[in-house]
């Protein structure tokens, strides 16, 4: 798809990585020389992610080893928007983790204890978990039943991956919601303004001269749409064309893929 040049003046670029930049192992054709050279435009790009299975060095060490040169502050993941929440509405919180080490990690780092005992915890804080167990659903339900918050990093179904789709964080909230009876409080994840404001504070752009590109209509656009950021949808993760029919919510751009993107900021 072809693009005029916008009239708005975009500064700061907020780029989604499974599905836009990258699916799995294998970088979308076109990603490197897309953000490389936006950057040597003087551009600033950022990397948002909702998944909370590594940590930001680990994105970065990713990209990086892509042909993406990346630094731990250009990265900003789930795990890093819950430890920075939770500094600062309840900095010594007592938390269990249903979530993978790098998530526990990350939350153990920002000084919170983690702890088992259901009569302790203030927080179940539940994230994307492929070890998932009903040992883990008990201590949650146990520790809810007792009065402990229930939050989330992120509210997506599905992880877009090579071959497809894998179950993500809303399979792990949606079994400790049938048996707790309560709905998750909070989901600082996009599509929240929690994120957004951490994107924000990063970028130190105003939202009217940022782009945020990404593959999911319910967490991308939505996010963007809400926030006053405008928004590109790429087509090589979770989103195609034909859903874009039948969408309540429009994306500001479409492309095939992220190498498309150089023609809305490069074509006059």
């Amino acid at each position: 798809m072809k693009y005029k040049r916008s009239d708005q003046e975009f500064k700061g670029f907020i780029f989604d990585l499974d599905g836009t930049v990258y699916l799995g192992e294998k970088l979308i054709p076109g990603a490197d020389v897309t953000i490389l050279t936006l950057r040597d435009m003087g551009k600033k790009v950022v990397f948002l992610s909702n998944k909370p299975l590594y940590t930001r060095k680990h994105y970065a060490r990713k990209l990086t080893n892509m042909g993406i040169p990346t630094t731990p502050s250009e990265v900003i993941n789930s795990s890093y928007v819950m430890a920075r929440y939770l500094a600062e509405v309840s900095p010594q919180a007592k938390i269990y983790v249903i979530g993978e080490m790098p998530m526990v990690d990350e939350l153990r780092k920002a000084g919170f204890q983690i702890t088992e005992n259901p009569g302790e915890i203030e927080y179940v804080v539940v994230a994307f978990d492929r070890t998932f167990t009903y040992e883990k659903l008990n201590k949650a339900y146990q520790a809810i039943r007792q009065g402990a918050r229930f939050i989330a990093t992120n509210p997506d179904r599905t992880c877009p991956y090579e071959d497809g789709e894998i179950p993500d964080c809303a399979g792990m909230i949606g079994a400790i919601e049938a048996v707790t009876g309560k709905r998750v409080e909070i989901v600082v994840g996009k599509p929240s303004s929690i994120t957004v404001d951490v994107i924000l504070n990063t970028m130190k752009i105003p939202p009217e001269n940022c782009l945020l590109i990404g593959d999911r209509l319910s967490t991308d656009i939505v996010m963007g749409k809400n926030s006053g950021i405008s928004t590109a949808l790429v087509l090589t993760g979770v989103t195609k064309q034909e859903d874009l029919k039948c969408a309540d919510i429009k994306p500001d751009y479409v492309f095939d893929s992220i190498g498309d993107l150089l023609q809305l900021v490069t074509v006059s």
